[in-house]
């Protein structure tokens, strides 16, 4: 058997927290001075936070989206609202300090901008500002894409980056519109009204949300409504991680190498490499087990951090909880997840 391969994991040290609402705290995290951490606008950490006696385990894995942006900000910087029974954000959000130092793995997650979009639409509600601030600022620094942000929230004192969003608009008003929603009021946000802010963008418009599930499928039928594609409409899906992506991931046992094993031929980090691939096993512990820095976060199909562009065959996945019909068109599938269903298979990580 292949020595366990442990997680990637970095300490990052808290350099600033910034109280953004009487709520929510941003965090700023020192970039790993021996690492690049490269992310993308959208991307998000998983950290490991303190546990106490009371939990099952010592430590609680929690993904927090980023919101700092890529080529703009020199640190890695995450926002975090309180949740009503949360034991992760109100940690973070009461214990948090500068020089503390948090464990977290490298930025994950498959919300970003990647179709090219002649015009931007963002639609968040509370927290779900946060990946939507770092997509919105990269766009804004690195294109002429006309961008729309409706941000939806309880009262004016709840809206997070209230001042950052007016200093975007100043800058960049012949390209920005801000439109908030403040259920204080117009009530709880629908489709119907939320529509009302969208112009006719046309079929080259494309559109992000994120936010509380009922809140994005308002904001998707919004987004149709105003003639938006459905395969140009994203939705930041989380799910709570039920094991401790932290973890050494174990190798495959010489048995699971049997006879009738399918074939891949994997591109990875410019280099492609055939293996076998035992019929039941999924596609990251294979890698993994042969010695791959085979990219993954949460290993249970709900972050898109392990996801690779099947080139060729076939494969079944057990879960996804992240990739769109966009994605899935395109290929990507998730390494954590895919079984093979074909003799041989070609994929590609980026």
């Amino acid at each position: 058997m292949a020595a366990p391969t442990p997680a990637r994991s970095r300490p990052l040290e808290i350099i600033e927290v910034i109280e953004e609402t009487r709520d929510a705290v941003s965090v700023v995290f020192a970039h790993p001075a021996d690492d690049d951490f490269h992310y993308r606008p959208g991307q998000f950490l998983t950290l490991r936070i303190p546990g106490t006696d009371g939990l099952e385990r010592a430590w609680a894995p929690r993904c927090y989206s980023l919101s700092s942006s890529p080529g703009l900000d020199r640190h890695l910087q995450v926002t975090v609202k309180r949740t009503t029974g949360g034991y992760a954000s109100n940690w973070l959000c009461d214990n948090a300090k500068p020089g503390m130092t948090l464990e977290s793995l490298p930025p994950g997650g498959r919300f970003t901008v990647r179709d090219d979009p002649d015009h931007l639409v963002l639609l968040a509600a509370g927290s779900g500002i946060t990946p939507v601030m770092s997509i919105l600022r990269a766009t804004l620094a690195a294109s002429s894409t006309p961008v729309l942000l409706v941000y939806a929230n309880r009262d004016r004192d709840s809206v997070i980056f209230d001042a950052a969003l007016a200093d975007l608009v100043a800058a960049h008003g012949d390209r920005l519109r801000v439109e908030h929603w403040l259920e204080s009021e117009r009530g709880v946000p629908d489709a119907v009204g939320l529509a009302a802010l969208l112009p006719r963008t046309g079929a080259g418009a494309s559109a992000y949300l994120c936010g509380p599930a009922p809140f994005m499928d308002c904001a998707a039928a919004a987004a149709a409504s105003a003639g938006i594609g459905a395969d140009r409409i994203h939705r930041e899906a989380y799910a709570s991680l039920t094991g401790d992506p932290f973890d050494a991931v174990p190798g495959a046992a010489a048995s699971e190498r049997s006879e009738g094993a399918a074939t891949v031929t994997v591109e990875l980090d410019g280099v492609s490499s055939t293996v076998a691939w035992p019929r039941e096993q999924v596609l990251l512990d294979v890698l993994l087990a042969e010695g791959f820095d085979a990219p993954y976060v949460c290993r249970e199909g709900n972050c898109g951090g392990c996801a690779f562009t099947l080139r060729s065959g076939e494969v079944e996945m057990l879960v996804n909880d992240t990739l769109d019909d966009y994605e899935l068109g395109k290929g990507v599938r998730l390494a954590c997840q895919s079984l093979p269903r074909a003799d041989e298979l070609t994929v590609e990580f980026e």
